[in-house]
């Protein structure tokens, strides 16, 4: 019996997706809640559950389509995996001379088509952010240990290499100098120009649409002023840890500067005003957008109503 797999629902006036990543493959065995495919939104990157454990069923969908919320995306049938080729087929079913075969060919052969079956299985089970980092990094993920669910990698494991990488030490200087390789065939000529296209994910769409307009629509001002940050980081270090303990989170200075922001506004009502055709619109609440790195980009979280919360 087969199970449909849907698109879930993605969150307050969001309909639709962009298929980012398929995780499993016709035919994988899929155990419960395992994700199975990477949903990618205008404001977040979601991953599908499988509803029940079983083999993943073909894709109706291909990488880049969109579908929209409750859309059947693929299925999954209950059971296991079914032998196919003859690297998946079980030893005791395979020919008695094959059994036969010399202990120094089993340990010569064999873990190297595990090796590469293991390595496939890591590069196509990466999220796009642990795939985002590993080409900023230039790392190979086959030789990261992976320490998430089913020993996938994790964004986490991705910075850590890459900082064990950049940490190991230079060669010597005594080395002898590497011999010139010629250019390979297919070497860009000079005078030659090429572009890559990539296709944009919804959230960077997104993400460029809203500056565009902030842009267009916004009066751009840059100011810069010194002040004394004595006080602020007085305060921060006496109560830092009892905020911790009480509240769960840690108290740094973007609460500070909230603080600040929301009493100069109430000083300046001017400042917290707008243009609406010909008149002016003044705001007695304050609302206030912090831009956040998240791992598939920039992110601006609009905070409302700051001036009535506190620091936590």
């Amino acid at each position: 019996m087969a199970s449909e797999v849907k698109v879930p629902t993605l969150g307050e006036s969001v309909t639709e997706a962009t298929i980012g990543e398929w995780l499993k493959q016709p035919g994988d065995a899929v155990a419960l809640d395992e994700p199975v495919a990477s949903l990618e939104t205008d404001k977040v990157a979601v991953e599908v559950p499988a509803p029940i454990a079983g083999v993943m069923g073909e894709h109706k969908f291909a990488v880049g389509d969109t579908v929209e919320v409750g859309t059947v995306i693929t299925a999954i049938e209950e059971g296991t995996a079914t032998a196919g080729p003859e690297e998946t087929r079980p030893r005791e079913e395979a020919p008695v001379e094959a059994q036969e075969a010399s202990a120094d060919e089993d340990a010569g052969v064999q873990p190297a088509s595990a090796s590469s079956s293991d390595e496939t299985a890591d590069v196509t089970t990466m999220s796009p952010a642990v795939r985002r980092a590993v080409l900023e990094h230039g790392l190979d993920p086959t030789k990261i240990r992976g320490t998430g669910k089913d020993g996938r990698l994790t964004k986490e494991d991705v910075l850590a290499a890459a900082k064990a990488k950049s940490a190991a030490p230079a060669p010597s200087a005594s080395a002898p100098a590497p011999s010139p390789t010629p250019a390979p065939s297919g070497a860009r000529p000079q005078g030659e120009r090429r572009e890559e296209r990539v296709r944009m994910t919804r959230i960077r769409q997104t993400i460029a649409k809203r500056l565009k307009g902030a842009q267009e629509e916004a009066a751009l001002l840059t100011t810069f002023n010194d002040c004394d940050m004595t006080a602020v980081i007085e305060a921060r270090e006496a109560y830092k840890e009892l905020f911790a303990r009480k509240h769960g989170i840690k108290l740094g200075f973007m609460s500070f500067f909230a603080k600040a922001a929301c009493l100069a506004l109430k000083d300046v009502p001017a400042v917290n005003a707008q243009i609406d055709g010909d008149e002016i619109v003044y705001h007695d609440y304050v609302d206030i957008s912090v831009a956040v790195s998240a791992p598939t980009g920039l992110v601006v979280l609009v905070v409302r109503n700051v001036d009535t919360m506190s620091f936590a």
